[in-house]
């Protein structure tokens, strides 16, 4: 496994020219749709995550802008018809990307029991090869590890990552005055032959606006 590692990530380092863009994102109001959601549907036996509202919002986002959902060979820039999120997961091993399909149709709860599963059998080892090659565009979240922030690679042949980190309590400036906020930190990694900084940050932004809105992730 690390050798397979190995030659994506240099593969992806020596041939794609990436780009980094970050933002800080106020997660107050998601935190507490979450919490709401979970209680809402706990007798369901769905409990939807951070990172499962993380991908709900990136699929949102990926549809206003599809060229971070593509990806690009030598005949150029080819646009990609399914929404296929890569979850980086760490084992004992090493890191493996298995991907959650066609996400574009799917509510947040949809993706939560997606999520809940992809997991449970990435530890069993009965995921689908169209799951280890198929994904389109990948989060990477070390939250759980305590890390603020951090900037990820691109997995071949994706032309972005979104590099996500903890949901901490800041004190922030709203409305001209200090209050406590929960706030998480955000780097995308973008292909430079597929998109530019500019379009790479109305990405970013539209994926803090809904998050900061989140009641949109249920429209």
């Amino acid at each position: 496994m690390r050798q397979q590692i190995a030659r994506v990530t240099v593969k992806s380092k020596q041939e794609i020219p990436h780009f980094y863009v970050s933002a800080e994102i106020d997660m107050s109001r998601a935190m507490e749709l979450r919490q709401q959601i979970n209680s809402s549907l706990e007798d369901a036996g769905v409990r939807v995550s951070v990172n499962d509202i993380m991908i709900k919002a990136c699929v949102d986002a990926l549809k206003a802008y599809p060229r971070f959902n593509a990806m690009y060979d030598d005949d150029g820039i080819h646009m990609n018809e399914s929404i296929n999120v890569g979850i980086a997961i760490a084992e004992e091993e090493g890191l493996i990307v298995p991907a959650i399909l066609d996400c574009g149709g799917k509510t947040l709860a949809e993706i939560a029991r997606a999520s809940s599963d992809l997991i449970e059998r990435s530890k069993g080892g009965t995921l689908h090869p169209q799951e280890y090659t198929g994904g389109t565009f990948t989060i990477s979240n070390l939250g759980m590890f305590d890390v603020s922030s951090f900037t990820a690679i691109i997995h071949p042949p994706q032309s972005a990552v979104l590099a996500v980190g903890s949901v901490v309590e800041r004190p922030v400036v709203r409305d001209g005055e200090i209050v406590v906020s929960r706030v998480m930190s955000a780097t995308l990694s973008a292909d430079h032959r597929v998109s530019d900084g500019a379009e790479g940050a109305r990405f970013l932004v539209e994926i803090k606006r809904l998050l900061e809105e989140p009641l949109l992730l249920l429209v």
